[in-house]
């Protein structure tokens, strides 16, 4: 196995942490990129250097919250700095996670995605998308919003993955020796098991101590597109486990 030089924007993540391990484990070298480690894809500050000798970049930062402008505007610069940072070290390819749906999104953060998508396919550096379902860590997360012993959750359709599941198969994109032919499908990632987000907290609620009540969804950004199965895995995604109830029960 040829040995290759990685640089992992949002390397501290809950994407990226695994994305380091297995290059690691798989005898890469690894420039782990975030602010943590130095290095800011937006101001640029410590990015040149961490770029150096870097063959391929793996882009998994992304905005802390949902606000659709502030995300755009995150992932516009971040991937304009990727790319001119990128062409300036020798950098041929970049991989990058983005999400089931994204390029149907009209509103939000996934909206703010297909942005990301497009900015990126259209730099100098050939790039690799995989689009993943969201992550069993998403659920936990949808009931921190939320204080007290009651929470509201869309009960929309998904088929949520584990983080570590989407690692795998975006390293193992980013390490294929050969771009996807033209017009091949941009390849998705999701979990074996469809479900609703609720019926998913409602399991994990039940470990906290906390009541879970599906609702509607009425006021998030495309519920009407989430409702209908837009941002269900297509007939081509790759369905790989552990399912939300398996993973529930690795955790401590």
């Amino acid at each position: 196995m040829s040995i290759t030089t990685f640089a992992v924007a949002g390397a501290t993540g809950r994407l990226g942490r695994h994305i380091v391990d297995l290059l690691t484990e798989r005898g890469h070298r690894v420039v782990p990129m975030s602010r943590a480690t130095g290095v800011d894809i937006i101001t640029g500050a410590g990015l040149a250097e961490a770029l150096t000798g870097a063959e391929v970049i793996i882009d998994v930062a992304s905005w802390h919250a949902s606000d659709q402008d502030a995300a755009t505007e995150f992932f516009r610069t971040s991937a304009c700095n990727l790319h001119e940072y990128g062409q300036k070290a020798g950098v041929t390819q970049i991989a990058m996670a983005s999400i089931i749906g994204a390029d149907k999104a009209t509103a939000g953060f996934l909206a703010a995605k297909k942005v990301h998508e497009e900015l990126l396919l259209s730099g100098p550096i050939p790039v690799r998308i995989l689009r993943a379902a969201q992550f069993h860590e998403f659920v936990g997360q949808l009931l921190d919003w939320q204080q007290g012993d009651v929470a509201y959750i869309p009960a929309l359709p998904t088929q949520l993955v584990a983080c570590r599941t989407v690692a795998e198969e975006l390293v193992d994109l980013a390490t294929a020796p050969a771009a996807p032919a033209p017009g091949t499908p941009i390849p998705e990632i999701a979990g074996p098991r469809g479900e609703t987000m609720a019926e998913a907290a409602q399991l994990l609620g039940a470990r906290r101590g906390i009541k879970v009540v599906g609702v509607d969804g009425s006021g998030m950004p495309d519920a009407e597109l989430a409702a209908n199965g837009a941002f269900l895995p297509g007939p081509h995604a790759k369905l790989a486990g552990p399912t939300f109830q398996e993973w529930l029960d690795t955790q401590p």
